[in-house]
């Protein structure tokens, strides 16, 4: 790896041994990827994806301190993933327990940790930092080191910012060092599609479901994607960039997706168009029946799969301003049409602190609190990860959520029907 004066220079030793460590784990990292070099990180902020006091992660917390002892804290301010626990999400008696003692029981002492490092503010937990509540909102062609998967493709394809899918810890010290390695995503030809998508369906799909088929048939690789204007328009307003949001969340985490083009929709794909497609692409057709075969393959892993659901999770990435007053205009309209008062499931929206704190100045808000859903900060994957939890039938419309949990999976529609309808 070819590397400038002043990398070498703090590799051999000029910012102190600590500072050499971080630059040389990056050089590692790089080499790793076959990167020829390093280069500047430009973006205003960082976002971290390690945001969970865990108990077992002792050596992350050794390092941490190291890294404070040393002086050698983040060159930016970072927001980072949701808390784990929010206490008036619902939990059972051994569910606090197994939370409390035996699983984040580091959290409020990470989270110091995390301020010393360079937490953008107390707050500052989400995995949507790129909502403009928020305010970690990268600028085209920035240089990124984040590592939250969901973020990073949303910064990739909606931002045109540049970022690879990092690990957690290498998003701190990209940040510390001030440099990232050179490849993938970074590189204009690394950010050609290798796939066609095209979307033949009667109607705008399910974000979720979509993300999944994608991400699922693409693995990896950059998908430019056909049909989707037809329905969300040329422009990146709230309505398209809700959608992409959750559609580049299922493609990441039900693929490995860092990056989409959208066919007269997202910046690259608008300014580059087809110059974007790999000569030998793949090409995948989606239709009704497609969506309908990846809906019915996933698989209901309840120990009794005719279980009457005890929880509903809505926010995983996390909802934007405009979904929760969407869907509290939903939820109300659903609950007079089924002649309901409150939701009948316990219901849970999961949305970033400063988007909480902006929906409660709205009209909305009052509304909202009398359908009994509950509005937290929290991370449902982290929540779901106990494993008392974890036996609970716990529904979502997160094909996130779905992927790395126990959580069934249902369409908006149907998880409206299944928090308002009562017994019927």
């Amino acid at each position: 790896m070819l590397l400038t004066a002043e990398q070498q220079a703090i590799l051999d030793g000029s910012k102190g041994e600590t500072m050499a460590k971080v630059m040389k784990t990056l050089v590692l990292y790089g080499q790793a990827f076959n990167a020829e070099k390093l280069v500047p990180i430009t973006s205003k902020y960082n976002h971290l994806v390690t945001s969970f006091g865990l108990g077992v992660l002792k050596p992350v917390y050794d390092l941490m301190d190291q890294l404070i002892a040393a002086g050698a804290v983040s060159g930016q301010k970072f927001t980072a993933d949701p808390r784990p626990m929010d206490k008036n999400v619902p939990s059972s008696f051994l569910q606090k327990l197994v939370f409390d003692l035996f699983m984040y029981n580091k959290q409020d002492f990470y989270e110091e940790q995390l301020c010393k490092l360079g937490l953008l503010k107390r707050d500052a937990f989400t995995c949507a930092c790129y909502l403009d509540q928020v305010g970690n909102k990268p600028n085209k062609g920035e240089v990124l080191s984040w590592s939250e998967s969901s973020a990073v493709v949303y910064a990739n394809s909606v931002l045109a910012a540049r970022c690879n899918r990092n690990s957690g810890i290498i998003d701190l010290m990209g940040s510390i060092v001030g440099y990232v390695p050179y490849f993938g995503l970074l590189t204009d030809e690394g950010r050609k599609a290798q796939w066609i998508i095209k979307v033949e369906t009667t109607s705008l799909p399910q974000p979720q479901l979509l993300g999944s088929a994608v991400g699922m048939k693409v693995m990896e690789d950059v998908p430019y994607i056909y049909g989707l204007d037809k329905w969300l328009g040329s422009d990146l307003n709230d309505k398209a960039c809700t959608y992409l949001k959750d559609f580049g969340a299922a493609c990441a985490s039900n693929g490995a997706v860092g990056l989409y083009h959208i066919n007269n929709l997202t910046l690259e794909a608008k300014e580059q168009k087809e110059s974007l497609i790999n000569e030998n692409a793949k090409v995948y057709v989606i239709d009704d029946a497609e969506l309908q075969r990846v809906y019915d393959s996933y698989p209901v892993i309840w120990k009794d799969k005719d279980a009457e659901p005890k929880l509903c999770f809505m926010g995983c990435p996390h909802m934007s301003l405009q979904q929760l007053k969407d869907w509290t205009d939903r939820v109300e309209e659903s609950l007079k049409r089924n002649g309901q008062s409150k939701v009948t499931i316990p219901t849970v929206f999961t949305s970033a602190p400063a988007v909480i704190e902006q929906f409660k100045k709205t009209d909305y808000y009052a509304r909202f609190e009398k359908t009994g859903i509950i509005l937290s900060y929290i991370c449902p994957l982290m929540y779901m990860n106990n494993p008392l939890c974890a036996k609970m039938p716990v529904i979502t419309s997160s094909n996130k959520l779905r992927t790395y949990t126990t959580a069934r999976y249902y369409t908006d529609d149907e998880i409206l029907q299944k928090i308002t309808e009562g017994g019927k």
